[in-house]
């Protein structure tokens, strides 16, 4: 009896579906409670529902069709980049399709690709969780007023019209792979992406009401501080699994992510102690950091070195601060309401972890061996002999931002042809009692108005009118409150 097949190497398996597992974390519970300690109290259970609800609805249309879209054969839709834009729609549940080996048609075996050592399955739930967290990464843009019935919609339609066009083009072997273009583990597919789309996203469906942006206060900084370390270890997996192999590229794109992290953490937190008006270290500014590093080291974490991620760190931690702080106050970017600064923190951190690819990538860092142990791909940017890698970088990055601000300006039109894509003024004032009738734990306002003839909800207890439990981190009230302008407020996360 064989207990595995030839080609199965337990492994690499056993590594990616620790890395996958690793990425899932980083939504459920990581972002889920990062963005919930950084809402209002007002706003904590819609905002735990909206992640909850869009990770299960990414997983559903992955297997249906978002997969093959991302990673299939290409669809061809006419000459020059249309030819190789998109994946062929289908599935991914059959035996065949969770058993057989893993593939990539245009990517697997090529270019000194060697061919996947663990079953499709492995490969479409890895993949799965990077496309589950993009959408809940923009999210962060519109809480605190979209409808959650357009929420619902918007999520699959989002994820397979733009989502799974950016993974085809840059991962699936698509036109601009095909070009040169690089992103190791998602600062254009996934950064950039939440950062454009979450911007016009907030442009299209309007600003929170004008009291919660005046009252900009964190529900519960603990709750931040638990998410965002759930967020740095989980990164981890996201940037270690992204070359497929247990290797030393893995082992080196690791280092790599936590050395950045920690370096655009400490300059931001340097810059608002010297810089900033307050002259004050705030650990929302800490986190800002935090958030920066992770985000511009992921497109380069396994083509750089050391030292290349140290720059990488410092570089994009000073200019998103300068963004945060000055770009931020500028009167075209006040008129849109990006609650939590998806746009710097991610859309600026990523482009910049892009663009410094194009710098910073050595060639001495061999992403995959030839069996003799020589190298058998590498890359290199501008300061290391390829002049060209800078302006194909930015190609990428251009064509991401227009096909995703104009795919997301038309799918939230779209949808609100149909449903409102607010939620009403009255229940913005109250929150979460007025749209799923609970707290993140109940006021005494709430336990008073519970009926007590009314029998006791079946399953977990919940802050809610009909029951007094809690499940929740922070005391919330039923009183409207207000969320951040971001992960920190103005002047570095005052």
């Amino acid at each position: 009896m064989i207990p595995y097949p030839s080609w199965l190497n337990s492994g690499d398996n056993t590594w990616q579906l620790v890395a996958a597992t690793l990425v899932g974390l980083m939504s459920l519970p990581g972002l889920a409670i990062l963005y919930g300690g950084l809402v209002p109290r007002k706003w904590i259970v819609n905002t735990l529902l909206m992640a909850f609800s869009g990770f299960s609805l990414v997983l559903v249309a992955w297997v249906l069709y978002e997969f093959k879209m991302g990673f299939g054969e290409p669809l061809h839709l006419g000459p020059g980049i249309l030819r190789a834009a998109v994946g062929r729609p289908g599935t991914v549940l059959s035996a065949h399709s969770e058993q057989g080996r893993a593939s990539i048609p245009l990517v697997s075996g090529t270019g000194g690709m060697p061919a996947f050592r663990f079953p499709q399955s492995t490969l479409a739930y890895f993949q799965f969780a990077f496309a589950a967290i993009t959408p809940l990464l923009l999210m962060g843009s519109v809480v605190g007023r979209i409808n959650f019935r357009a929420w619902l919609l918007f999520v699959p339609l989002w994820s397979g019209l733009v989502y799974s066009v950016n993974a085809f083009l840059l991962w699936g072997g698509g036109w601009w792979a095909q070009s040169g273009a690089l992103d190791y583990s998602g600062g254009y597919v996934i950064h950039l992406a939440a950062g454009v789309s979450g911007f016009v996203a907030a442009a299209v469906v309007g600003p929170r009401p004008r009291r919660d942006r005046e009252r900009a206060v964190p529900s519960n900084l603990p709750m931040v501080a638990c998410g965002a370390g759930l967020l740095w270890l989980g990164w981890n997996g996201f940037n270690g699994g992204d070359m497929y192999f247990g290797g030393a590229n893995a082992a080196a794109a690791v280092l790599n992510t936590n050395l950045c992290t920690a370096v655009a953490l400490l300059t931001w937190l340097l810059l608002d102690l010297f810089a900033s008006p307050r002259r004050k270290p705030t650990f929302l500014g800490a986190v800002n950091g935090m958030i920066v590093g992770l985000v511009s080291i992921t497109p380069a974490a396994g083509f750089v070195t050391g030292t290349g991620a140290i720059l990488i760190g410092l570089i994009a931690s000073a200019v998103v601060w300068l963004s945060w702080n000055k770009l931020a106050r500028l009167r075209f970017m006040r008129r849109v309401d990006d609650a939590l600064g998806v746009v710097h923190t991610h859309g600026v951190a990523g482009l910049l972890g892009g663009l410094m690819v194009g710098l910073f990538a050595d060639p001495a860092m061999a992403v995959y061996l030839n069996k003799d142990g020589s190298t058998a791909v590498s890359f290199s940017g501008l300061f290391h002999g390829h002049p060209k890698e800078l302006a194909i970088q930015a190609g990428a990055a251009g064509t991401i931002i227009v096909w995703d601000a104009l795919m997301t300006f038309l799918i939230l039109k779209a949808i609100g042809l149909f449903i409102k894509l607010r939620a009403p003024e009255e229940a913005l004032a109250v929150g979460d009692l007025a749209l799923h009738d609970e707290e993140a734990t109940p006021s005494e306002a709430a336990v008073a108005t519970a009926a007590p003839h009314e029998p006791a909800p079946s399953g977990p207890p919940a802050g809610s009118r009909d029951g007094a439990g809690a499940t929740g981190a922070t005391g919330a009230t039923g009183a409207p409150d207000s969320s951040p302008a971001g992960a920190s407020g103005e002047d570095g996360g005052g």
